[in-house]
């Protein structure tokens, strides 16, 4: 969705009278299951770019075995469960996906997005950090509020809608931690099923506070007035010493966070009654005593401190914290589980297109009601046992943020304008440019996860798209090749771009490899079937399989927001994607201990291979069949 085509402000979000949020949402089709053999064949188009002939040779006869055996007998029940679900995937994608965890989702899982404000509005100043908070606050309430009436538009591409089923879990949400498996939590409420928690919490210094930011009407408070609320936070926490920073807890390893939790309930009743406060309210917002944006680039370092910054400071189980600096930057951490991060990044959108409407400031009434609601502070009550977890969870989030390394740079030769002149799909062209420069860097392809909507089915999310094709390694070797003619780098572009547009547009239809493969696992793993010896497969890792994906990547759109999260594994990238109309955004981030990765190599490769394929595209006066 991009901006540069709709009217100004975030009224573009707002349903058109007689339309509701969530009217299509019934309507949608049951999330389908491909044929096994099309799946299967698709799988092994997807390994060969990664084996050695008798390596691929070994892997077509485990999958011609898997195909006609328990495969097919896995596949049929598959399809049973699939006849009483409308979406057969959902609830194990969050369980095996997500709430089975055990690792700290921070900085692991959860995804982090440098809010554009001051990349359009507000450049990082000092003095601005509680107005600028109050603003944010105020336009996400007013979003926080649409929503209930169901007046956010729905989301339709083309002609087609799409689920909005995640957009009841932006707000009043919380994970909590189990021994096993966590669990989600939602607390929202559309207008006609009732009330919700009117509340937010506001973490400052290590302090949580509640404080409710809903007037008896319903209504927001201004910003003036969530103003004058958060400065009584801020003054009341620069005042006293830091608090204990229970929310460090948050970054642990998810079962010792759960023991911890469960001894923190013990303790004391009142400590049962701040947790669920802080899990029902709509929303953290964390004031933040840093001021990130001096080294590096300044979106490098707000990346950075969305991703890795102060775990006391934090509630990363929380869906939606909103992160607001003393120099008046903003941020944002999200946990995944819940919601994929397209669904923030429409809010956002909303927020930043009112406040540019408004010109950066609050252009409403000044007045100041009496009587405001004051925030209480959550005071726990805790003993050493606690004090030393939260102590060692420190330590735990330290050793973590200190082995990642960020790179969140512009690519300004072109954008989105010079693409859509040629009639090329800016995203395609991005993805090519990733796997060329990796291959320049490593001298070999990379296993490739790209994020695919299925939303157009009911509940649905996403599904992988191989980006990695054989056809896609060929171009790389073949631009590589000083003795090739431009002629033929441009037949080999074409070959590779049409072959990905037809990938992604099948994946977007739920028929691509690993959805599937990872619901025939899980339907073994429910009947006691031992692992079939397609996932055992080395070749099944090497192509990407059970989350070893080199390449993590996902298109964020024209908006002109973007983020991203952790690499999937130990010798991968994360790497994420937006464009404006004549620029690239990059968030690219790798692991420290890990010597062969680099973001910052990486992006030197990048921007070398789109200038590249720019000048390809030039030299040979590429225009589109028409």
């Amino acid at each position: 969705m991009a901006a540069s085509r709709s009217p100004p402000g975030g009224g573009i979000y707002v349903a058109p009278p007689g339309q509701k949020t969530f009217q299509y949402d019934e309507g949608l089709p049951s999330l389908p299951i491909p044929k096994l053999e099309q799946t299967l064949k698709k799988y092994l188009e997807s390994v060969k770019p990664f084996v050695t002939e008798e390596e691929f040779r070994q892997t077509e006869f485990i999958v011609q075995q898997f195909g006609s055996g328990i495969g097919k007998t896995l596949h049929k029940k598959l399809l049973e469960k699939a006849n009483h679900s409308r979406n057969w995937l959902e609830k194990w994608w969050e369980d095996f996906a997500y709430l089975s965890w055990r690792k700290p989702i921070a900085p692991l899982v959860n995804f982090t997005g440098p809010a554009p404000y001051m990349d359009k509005v507000w450049p990082a100043k000092y003095g601005t950090q509680i107005e600028r908070a109050s603003l944010v606050l105020y336009y996400s309430l007013v979003y926080w509020k649409l929503l209930r009436k169901q007046q956010i538009k729905p989301d339709i591409f083309g002609k087609t809608p799409w689920s909005m089923s995640q957009y009841m879990r932006i707000f009043n949400g919380c994970r909590t931690p189990g021994e096993h498996m966590d669990k989600l939590n939602f607390y929202f409420k559309l207008e006609d099923q009732g009330p919700c928690p009117t509340h937010i919490i506001v973490i400052c210094r290590g302090r949580f506070f509640t404080l409710n930011v809903i007037d008896e009407t319903g209504e927001p408070y201004t910003a003036p007035e969530l103003q004058k609320m958060l400065q009584h936070v801020h003054d009341n926490c620069n005042s006293r010493p830091a608090g204990p920073g229970l929310g460090s807890l948050t970054s642990e390893y998810r079962t010792t966070w759960w023991r911890a939790r469960e001894h923190l309930v013990e303790i004391h009743p009142n400590n049962l009654a701040n947790l669920e406060t802080i899990q029902t309210s709509i929303m953290t917002v964390c004031l933040d005593d840093r001021s990130p944006g001096y080294s590096k680039s300044e979106l490098t370092m707000i990346a950075e401190e969305g991703l890795c910054g102060d775990c006391t400071n934090r509630w990363f189980d929380k869906t939606f914290n909103m992160i607001v600096y003393a120099n008046g930057v903003v941020s944002s951490n999200n946990d995944h589980a819940p919601m994929d991060a397209i669904v923030v990044l429409f809010e956002t959108h909303y927020c930043l297109l009112e406040i540019e409407k408004a010109g950066g400031k609050w252009n409403g009434s000044t007045a100041i009601r009496e009587n405001l609601p004051i925030a209480q502070e959550l005071v726990f009550k805790l003993d050493d046992y606690i004090y030393k977890a939260i102590d060692d969870a420190k330590v735990t989030f330290s050793k973590m943020v200190e082995n990642i390394d960020f790179c969140v740079p512009y690519y300004s030769a072109y954008g989105r304008k010079y693409l859509r002149s040629l009639k090329l799909a800016p995203d395609t062209h991005m993805q090519m440019a990733l796997q060329l420069a990796y291959y320049r860097m490593h001298n070999k392809p990379a296993p490739t996860y790209e994020t695919a909507s299925t939303r157009k089915f009911y509940n649905a999310r996403t599904e992988t798209m191989r980006t990695c094709t054989v056809e896609m390694v060929d171009w790389c070797k073949t631009m590589l090749d000083p003795t090739q003619t431009n002629e033929h780098k441009l037949q080999k572009y074409l070959t590779a771009y049409n072959k990905h547009n037809q990938l992604f547009s099948e994946a977007m239809d739920n028929h691509g490899v690993d959805r599937h493969l990872f619901g025939l696992q899980c339907i073994a793993m429910e009947t006691g079937t031992p692992d079939p010896l397609l996932f055992t497969d080395p070749s099944y890792t090497k192509s990407g399989g059970g989350g070893n994906y080199i390449l993590s990547t996902s298109f964020v759109g024209y908006s002109g927001i973007h983020g991203g999260v952790a690499p999937m594994c130990k010798n991968g990238y994360g790497t994420f994607y937006g464009m404006d109309q004549n620029r690239c955004k990059f968030f690219i981030v790798s692991w420290v201990e890990d010597k062969e990765t680099d973001p910052w190599l990486l992006w030197g490769s990048l921007s070398k291979a789109l200038d590249e394929m720019k000048q390809l595209l030039d030299d040979t006066k590429y225009r589109p069949k028409l």
